[in-house]
């Protein structure tokens, strides 16, 4: 059974750094995509970064230059480093991982099926 625990959040000021920490477990796989995505009060969930299988990296617009998505496959552990933070950053944040290439879909919730719980980002101005 894939388990995903992210940590990492918490609260800092606008231009500020977190991040975030995946632990993955139980892949039966030989690869999967994962990714990152969040989801603020009253908004749908959005894809922020992604790895597809191949290793291939996808940003969203709104982070892209900011965060940073990597892997250590050894350890089965998924980051996000956040940098120059600000204020519309503020969400719960969620580790995502499905079996295969996502592609073109990873910025969509329903092409993955296996989640974290969730860290909360809050970001003040």
């Amino acid at each position: 059974q894939v388990q995903l625990v992210e940590s990492g959040g918490g609260s800092v000021q606008a231009g500020g750094s977190l991040r975030l920490s995946c632990a993955a477990s139980g892949f039966t796989h030989s690869s999967y995509s994962m990714g990152w995505f969040r989801q603020a009060p009253g908004k749908e969930r959005e894809g922020v970064a992604h790895i597809d299988n191949d290793g291939r990296i996808s940003y969203s617009d709104s982070v892209k230059g900011r965060f940073t998505i990597s892997q250590d496959k050894a350890k089965h552990i998924l980051y996000l480093q956040m940098n120059s933070l600000k204020p519309e950053d503020t969400a719960m944040y969620y580790c995502a991982a499905q079996a295969g290439r996502r592609g073109w879909g990873w910025r969509f919730a329903s092409h993955f099926g296996y989640w974290g719980q969730g860290t909360q980002v809050t970001v003040s101005s």
